[in-house]
């Protein structure tokens, strides 16, 4: 696909785009879609830019950093969520998040505070117990897990009991973890064939529809029982729903429902994706699995982890950085640009769509030398401060920076010590696992793996 590609210049300017031909565009789309992409974005040390012919759908490609932070931060009010991926999400979470302008900001402000280092860090013992305990549960089956709801229903109880005040039952977690798993995997041929009208149903779209119907008979309840309530509560739901506006004007249902569920996504679902590859790299990587044992091992031993444990785990979170580099969970980034705009020479229109990925700019090679490899010490501090800064963007950037990325990164270190601590983890199949593009970077088949203490 990458010969067939060819360069041209635009409106005498001099620069150069890489332009990849009609064709071949639909057959790498239909082939192996993210190897494809990142064969093509690794051309962006060339040509300023990689554009996709889809007919009357040309998006760019921006991978390399100077342009990504051209888009989300240096020119943020000019490139916009637009049509591409967000209307579809927006149905499951809602337009606050998921929206722009004030109502994106109002909904950000009232939520931020929850999941700020701050607040998350007091809450360390509480969710240590929580996954210590769901952990032991899980390994007591005695049976292979797969390992996307293990990581799911981990994340979901320690959500629930940190913010919701177990305003939701272990079932109705549950429910609400695997609705909104099969929403974000519903997605995949909208995703990847966004020429094609919305009036036009692609596979999945049904079982999207239902997932978020789903979603509403769980959480749209939940609301009306916490109104009911003559004395507010300190958690999560109860502070929306007696929460106000800039006017004083309280949050409709829909509103509470939306940021609630905006929560569940942010907290849980992204990063029981980005867990799960976890367990695939480690079955691979024999050696990475017994340094970071060894870690664990060392710094915790057999105890309860603890907040002074996280600040040792240094290889731990090196592991979870190079994790979260090969396997973003949210992998693309689509952008539309409100006014004519001109990156690095090559002049975009108004209305195009410029695509960003984390997943093709950590495999960028002249920013990662051999880049498929795993490498926990690429994330030594050295090394860090010598890329540019969105070499590296796991969690977006700018005003739509993710809001969960402290609470992942406490509950991802959580659970592998509460994992490695006492059991020893392995894949019964060990079968090469591929990524799948949806709208979350999912592994193409279930990820199995079987927890046996580590005295069996």
């Amino acid at each position: 696909m990458v010969s067939n590609a060819y360069p041209y210049r635009r409106r005498g300017r001099g620069s150069t785009t890489t332009l990849v031909p009609f064709r071949r565009t639909l057959a790498a789309l239909a082939g192996e879609p993210l190897a494809a992409l990142a064969a093509l974005a690794g051309q962006g040390d060339a040509a300023a830019l990689v554009r996709l012919d889809l007919g009357l759908f040309r998006p760019y490609l921006v991978a390399r950093p100077e342009h990504v932070q051209h888009v989300l931060v240096s020119h943020a009010d000019n490139y916009l969520r637009g049509e591409m991926l967000w209307k579809p999400v927006r149905l499951l979470i809602g337009g606050g998040l998921g929206n722009e302008g004030s109502a994106h900001a109002a909904s950000r402000s009232r939520i931020q505070p929850l999941l700020a280092a701050r607040n998350v860090d007091a809450l360390i013992d509480l969710m240590a117990a929580t996954t210590v305990e769901t952990v032991d549960e899980l390994a007591a089956s005695g049976q292979s897990l797969d390992a996307t709801m293990a990581m799911t229903r981990i994340m979901h109880r320690t959500l629930v009991r940190a913010f919701f005040a177990d305003r939701i039952g272990a079932a109705e977690a549950a429910a609400l973890g695997e609705a909104i798993s099969v929403a974000f995997t519903s997605l995949g041929a909208r995703l990847l064939l966004p020429f094609v009208p919305g009036g036009v149903p692609l596979p999945g779209e049904r079982a999207f529809r239902r997932a978020v119907r789903r979603v509403d008979a769980i959480v749209y309840p939940l609301i009306r029982r916490c109104r009911r309530e003559s004395v507010p509560g300190n958690d999560l739901v109860s502070l929306l729903c007696h929460a106000r506006d800039a006017r004083g004007v309280g949050l409709d249902d829909r509103q509470v429902r939306d940021d609630l569920v905006a929560v569940f996504v942010a907290g849980s679902e992204t990063a029981a994706v980005a867990l799960t590859w976890l367990w695939v790299v480690l079955d691979g990587h024999p050696d990475i699995a017994a340094a970071l044992t060894g870690e664990v091992h060392r710094v915790v031993g057999t105890g309860r982890p603890a907040a002074v444990h996280l600040r040792e785990l240094r290889y731990t979170r090196m592991v979870l950085q190079e994790l979260l580099r090969l396997y973003p969970p949210g992998w693309l980034i689509p952008r539309t640009a409100q006014a004519a705009d001109v990156i690095d020479g090559v002049p975009i229109d108004a209305g195009a769509t410029v695509l960003l990925s984390p997943y093709l700019t950590h495999r960028l090679p002249y920013l990662w030398p051999r880049p498929d490899d795993f490498d926990p010490h690429r994330f030594e501090p050295e090394q860090v401060r010598a890329r540019p800064r969105f070499a590296y963007f796991p969690f977006g950037g700018g005003t739509h920076q993710c809001l969960g990325s402290h609470f992942f990164t406490v509950q991802a270190q959580l659970i592998v010590v509460s994992l490695l601590r006492g059991y020893r983890i392995s894949r019964p199949s060990g079968e090469p696992v591929q990524p799948r593009a949806s709208v979350t970077l999912r592994p193409c088949q279930p990820v199995r793996i079987e927890l046996r203490p580590c005295a069996a």
